[in-house]
């Protein structure tokens, strides 16, 4: 079976990070590594993840050296990364049990070497688990197929969903950033040729409106948004300003869903 690397950042989340290593631990697909990076987190959430280490010798935890973000945090722990496909959950998302299972066998027929899954869209404060359980949420479709062009109107792919296959192209950073480094990622795959291919099934749980959340306020996204066009990307003003006003357009849309 191949392995795979799940990267989890991790930042005061103690309330809901024994659920998000919970979902990972129960996957039917058993041959993974949970690199989970904690980001100077002031509450007890580096104890958990040690107690999680001590009961299941996958879950490999390691302190960052300062506080340095969600996208360091990531970065951290792809550096250490073993697998075969890298994914990604946060500290307070979670997956349904037979998510890698289901994906990895996407991926081997979907000749993209980066995917993604619909996935449940469910309140903060939803806390239920387990390896039978059905999300009572509504939910965020997969597309069937996205390239470059559609991505930059629109993220279309939920991180919490993603995964990429590091034998075709090798270990995969996000650009520091202060924000969207994700976005940024898989913009920077698809640039360089790589198509990315949708699972419909809904495969994982997301908390949405939880606080500190930024996609919480659509319009904090803005100023990032036109950072991405402009410097990673390096498009012309009159293409960052189309691509910004589709990004606000959708946005607004799936405010209103």
């Amino acid at each position: 079976m191949p392995l795979v690397s799940v990267v989890m950042p991790v930042h005061d989340s103690a309330a809901t990070l024994g659920a998000a290593i919970r979902s990972v631990l129960v996957q039917t697909h058993t041959d993974l590594e949970l690199l989970a990076t904690d980001d100077a987190s002031s509450d007890a959430s580096m104890d958990l993840l040690m107690e999680f280490a001590r009961q299941d010798e996958r879950v490999l935890p390691r302190a960052a050296p300062e506080r340095g973000g969600a996208g360091r945090a990531r970065n951290l722990a792809m550096e250490r990364a073993r697998g075969d496909y890298v994914a990604f959950l946060d500290s307070d998302d979670m997956w349904l049990p037979e998510k890698l299972e289901r994906q990895i066998a996407f991926a081997a027929t979907a000749n993209a070497p980066l995917t993604f899954t619909s996935y449940y869209k469910v309140d903060a404060e939803y806390n239920g688990e387990g390896t039978d359980f059905i999300p009572n949420g509504r939910v965020v479709q997969a597309r069937e197929h996205v390239d470059y062009g559609a991505m930059l109107v629109q993220d279309h792919i939920g991180a919490l969903t993603a995964m990429y296959d590091r034998n075709v192209l090798g270990t995969r950073l996000m650009p520091e950033m202060p924000k969207r480094q994700d976005y940024a990622l898989w913009l920077s795959i698809m640039r360089d040729g790589a198509p990315a291919r949708g699972l419909p099934e809904p495969l994982a749980v997301y908390r949405s409106g939880r606080a500190g959340s930024l996609s919480s306020n659509k319009l904090s996204l803005v100023p990032y948004n036109w950072a991405l066009y402009r410097e990673h990307e390096r498009l012309p003003v009159h293409r960052s300003a189309r691509a910004l006003a589709g990004a606000a357009w959708h946005s607004l849309r799936k405010s209103r869903i």
